[in-house]
């Protein structure tokens, strides 16, 4: 619950509340103070945001500017920056900035972690905060032209909107280089972009000396609707649209975990397990896709790596279908547990999982045999698409982007949820740092994906029947208390897919923010991509699996 406490000395709040958790060295910019579920809150001026957030950085290690979201109180604007350590995720880290409505401006953090520029840009948008200081404050999801804010309490749906056209301008054309650049426009229809994706390109001959990636093309206001939603029933179908490559079932986990938290609900063990098969099976779902259209994307390979890829993942379709019900909206988790059991014959069913985790060890050959043995898909992949793991950092990477940068972070086993701490597996990194390490990381995490499912199938075969308990006793409507505030989240097949949201005493959400890994992801590719060749801008941008449903929402 956020508890505003009185204005008084520092050292008067700690001796007061010394189990709220704050970082002492954070103290001398502190205003107040907040209880979050999980991350202690400090309160800062909005002129003093860069020097507390560089100290939260430098200092205590929070090196991970996991999520931004901003919200509109009526009387005040407030940003909250959600800090976590890469190396442990667990310390985690509230920065809270509120400001006047009369005057919504903040300083900008996008100066101490990159990842900010995109976050601040959406909150600018959608909300109205804005930010001093930012190298682009621009809207990120509506048009330039657009009036108004989407979330803030002043706006008006009726009012009309007119885009115009504008022609574009290079944003290179005043700079002191030698010779000509020009300003080539990729997307927004362009099939290599992984989606409606609109990318700004200006080239200096035959090299990428700048991009500019422009979204908002698919965007859904999925967060309005989700607080529109009753957390009990009406949201959870929601999360699988977010990921239209198979991996929604991972996304119907992070809101479990964050509202089964926020309403202090259990989970059965037993549904825990079934959660992590189901949710491994999703994982390489995703996990196929992105690697078969990656070798369509690089090497143009439709007939072998494409077909295999769908191949296999028409198998898991199957299972995934007898499990839950659907092909691709899976809607199967519940808050407490899941929907259903294993479908009878229970034997029949793990039969089929068994059949196809034994056979993929031979068909990973194949893929390894096809993609990382090709010397054609290694020199467009190899030392290309660069990403150092500090500059993965700084804007926010996470998930196999990060891990092939050599990035040992993965909420799974540094956040534990669900049975994964029970189980033997690994966390699968490269240093390679580039588009190949990537690949090969996604290629390693489907194996190891088959190893949580195999021992989660030898647990539920021999589960005691009467304890195959698969929901927990959930009150049919959640109101939990007014102003409780919570960000959780968890390993998604792109990486770490999280959901910020505040309680009004309602049995509906006053706030719910989602964090996409790819949104992060795509904001890092002007990175990846300066300075490389023009085929190779659309090798980094694969290697990113990006899926626009969740950048956009």
């Amino acid at each position: 619950m956020a508890v505003h406490l009185p204005r008084m000395s520092t050292d008067a709040v700690y001796e007061e509340r010394p189990d709220l958790g704050v970082p002492e060295e954070l103290a001398a910019f502190a205003v107040e103070y907040e209880e979050h579920l999980n991350a202690p809150g400090v309160v800062v001026r909005a002129d003093e945001v860069a020097d507390a957030l560089r100290v939260a950085r430098d200092e205590l290690g929070y090196d991970h500017c996991a999520c931004v979201t901003a919200q509109d109180y009526g009387d005040r604007y407030e940003t909250i920056y959600h800090l976590r350590a890469y190396d442990d995720p667990t310390d985690e880290l509230s920065v809270v900035v509120p400001v006047p409505a009369s005057d919504p401006t903040s300083e900008s953090a996008a100066g101490v972690y990159r990842t900010a520029d995109w976050h601040e840009r959406e909150a600018y948008d959608l909300v109205g905060i804005e930010y001093e200081g930012h190298p682009d404050p621009r809207r990120i999801l509506l048009p330039e032209t657009w009036q108004g804010h989407p979330l803030s309490q002043d706006y008006d749906p009726e009012k009309s909107q007119v885009v115009p056209y504008r022609e574009h301008a290079n944003p290179l054309q005043d700079d002191q280089r030698r010779g000509d650049t020009m300003l080539v426009n990729i997307g927004p229809h362009h099939p290599a972009t992984h989606g409606v994706l609109h990318l700004r390109v200006t080239l200096d001959g035959e090299q990428t000396a700048d991009v500019d990636p422009d979204i908002g093309y698919i965007h859904r206001c999925e967060e309005q609707m989700c607080q529109q939603g009753t957390y009990r029933h009406q949201i959870m179908p929601y999360p699988d649209r977010w990921d239209w490559g198979g991996g929604g079932i991972l996304n119907e986990w992070a809101y479990a975990r964050t509202a089964e938290d926020l309403a202090d609900i259990e989970v059965p063990e037993y549904a825990k397990v079934v959660r992590t098969m189901a949710a491994e099976l999703s994982r390489i779902l995703s996990h196929m896709l992105a690697v078969g259209a990656y070798a369509l994307d690089v090497v143009g390979d439709f007939n072998a790596t494409w077909q295999y890829a769908f191949r296999d993942r028409e198998l898991v379709q199957e299972i995934l279908e007898d499990l839950t019900g659907q092909r691709l909206m899976f809607n199967y988790f519940r808050l407490g547990g899941v929907s259903w059991d294993i479908p009878e014959p229970r034997e029949e069913f793990f039969e089929k999982v068994r059949s196809f985790v034994d056979g993929l060890p031979p068909k990973m050959v194949e893929y390894h045999d096809l993609l990382t043995s090709n010397e054609i898909l290694q020199t467009r992949t190899v030392g290309v698409g660069e990403l150092p793991p500090e500059t993965a950092k700084q804007h926010g990477c996470t998930g196999p982007v990060a891990r092939g940068s050599g990035v040992d972070y993965d909420l799974r086993r540094d956040d534990p949820y669900g049975y994964y701490p029970e189980l033997d597996w690994d966390v699968v990194t490269e240093d390679g740092c580039d588009n190949f390490a990537r690949l090969l990381v996604r290629l390693r995490e489907v194996e190891e994906s088959a190893k949580i499912i195999e021992q989660c199938v030898d647990l539920l075969a021999e589960w005691p029947e009467d304890d195959r308990t698969i929901q927990a006793n959930v009150p049919r409507t959640l109101k939990p208390d007014p102003d409780t505030e919570i960000y959780r989240a968890v390993e998604a097949a792109k990486g770490e897919l999280g959901i910020y949201i505040r309680s009004d005493g309602t049995d509906k959400p006053a706030r719910f923010k989602i964090r996409g890994p790819s949104f992060s992801h795509v904001g890092a590719l002007p990175a990846i991509a300066e300075g490389e060749y023009i085929p190779d801008l659309i090798a980094s941008l694969g290697s990113l699996d990006t899926i626009m449903g969740e950048v956009d929402r």
